[in-house]
């Protein structure tokens, strides 16, 4: 099946930009001088929210960066993908906290809890807010687990900031090597499609989300499956939270942003794991060729399995997860 029978080109409509394609995954124009002072951009903060104190940093540039910070032991490292928020790795937390392991999971700018800064909505500075985020909690043989957007998001940081700090990366139904088409990336997808998500974010941005968690993101467009109300509900949730124009701004992230030469650099151990169904990411343009870019890259394919894969089949990958970790 060719990618775009996998994603035909959308409408402006939000059903038909949603229903036949999928999409999620995410930022845009570099910003290499914020990158280049991570190791200096940050001072702790909280903030207090009423009667809720969050955690968080805050960068050079006054984005305050919300995380989660549990127990003790090898530090795992979540990243979720658009337009999503620490919350998604909820089960993957407490699994692991349970296993002994020291859990973080961190909202993205322009997501979640964090700032919903007007720049810095691109992938070098995604990647420098993660250092940033590294030094000031001393995070050292770390795992870096990052799922579609954040599958750029680690591959990106490790290749340029991680180096002394990262003991272990996985990409999870990920968005490298890059996903938009073009004449180096015959494979991937035409523009159109990710246009088309653009004009159903500024028209509609709740529906758009509620189509996305719905539809090809779990699987529930597909005959016979097992819907979540509540599944639906929570990734709408998270969605909502977030700023709109980060959002946007963050549909070129996850089509345009090229990490060809990140996977080329990164030496330490990567679990590549994609499923076969993924309406988001195609796995042909993927995890297929990520693997091939790796130095030390082990791809695992999973039969049927959707896009959000991590929560429909929590129980397989996490178990796998762990194996990897502990290997």
């Amino acid at each position: 099946m060719t990618s775009r029978e996998h994603f035909p080109i959308p409408a402006v409509t939000r059903r038909e930009v949603l229903l036949g394609t999928a999409a999620t995954a995410l930022a845009v124009v570099p910003m290499q001088a914020l990158a280049a002072t991570a190791s200096s951009n940050l001072i702790n903060a909280n903030i207090e929210t009423g009667s809720e104190t969050m955690s968080s940093i805050t960068t050079k540039d006054g984005a305050q960066i919300f995380y989660k910070d549990w127990g003790s032991g090898q530090p795992i490292v979540f990243h979720h993908g658009w337009p999503l928020s620490a919350d998604d790795w909820d089960n993957q937390m407490l699994f692991f906290l349970a296993k002994g392991y020291r859990v973080i999971a961190h909202d993205r700018r322009g997501h979640g809890r964090s700032s919903q800064t007007s720049g810095g909505n691109d992938m070098d500075t995604y990647a420098a807010d993660v250092a940033a985020l590294a030094e000031a909690l001393d995070l050292r043989d770390a795992v870096h687990i990052g799922h579609s957007t954040g599958g750029g998001e680690v591959t990106r940081y490790v290749a340029r900031h991680g180096k002394s700090r990262v003991a272990k990366a996985v990409l999870i139904s990920a968005i490298p090597p890059v996903m938009v088409k073009s004449d180096k990336n015959p494979g991937g997808l035409p523009i159109e499609v990710f246009d088309g998500y653009r004009a159903a974010l500024a028209a509609n941005r709740a529906q758009l989300y509620l189509d996305i968690a719905s539809g090809p993101f779990y699987g529930f467009n597909r005959p016979g499956a097992t819907v979540s109300e509540g599944t639906i509900r929570n990734w709408w949730r998270q969605g909502m939270m977030g700023g709109a124009n980060a959002h946007y701004e963050c549909i070129k992230v996850f089509s345009e942003t090229d990490f060809t030469e990140d996977l080329k650099v990164i030496d330490v151990p990567v679990l590549v794991m994609h499923g076969s169904d993924d309406q988001v990411v195609p796995i042909a343009d993927s995890a297929e060729l990520s693997v091939k870019l790796l130095k030390n890259g082990k791809l695992k394919v999973y039969d049927g399995y959707p896009h959000g894969m991590f929560t429909t089949h929590a129980d397989v990958i996490n178990a796998d997860l762990l194996s990897f970790i502990k290997a």
